[in-house]
Parts: structure tokens; sequence; C-alpha cells
């Protein structure tokens, strides 16, 4: 009565994952291909922004520019 349900991915792909990652010299948030992107790329995008947008912001203050009369 109790159906052994199959796997979603075959045990021999799993273990070659695992050994892969698991040898793998880099950090664990590194190991994938495009971990570089969502790790390091994305963040720095963001701050760059971020500070760009403070710098104009303060410039705009200090010089009076965009004031609502």
């Amino acid at each position: 009565m109790s159906e052994v349900e199959p796997p979603f991915r075959p045990r021999v792909k799993i273990v070659e994952k695992q050994k892969y990652f698991q040898n793998i010299p880099k950090h664990t948030y590194l190991k994938g291909p495009f971990d570089k992107v969502t790790s390091v790329a994305i963040p720095i995008a963001l701050a760059g922004t971020s500070l760009f947008l403070i710098g104009r912001g303060i410039y705009n203050m200090s010089l009076g520019i965009g004031k609502k009369e």
C-alpha cells in the first residue's frame, strides 16, 4: 500500500553536485556560476546608485535647486 515516490533528481546527479560544491576552495556564497553577479555586482550597483542619489540630493539642497514655492 505504501508507494515510494521517485525523487525529483536522480541520486547520482545529487552526489555529483555535492562533490563539486564540497571540493571548490571558494567561499560558500560564491560557488555557483552566477553567484558573483548576485553576491557582488548587485550590491555594488545598489551602493553606487544610492551614493549617487545621496550626493545629488545634498548638492541640490546646498544650491536650493528644486525647491517648491
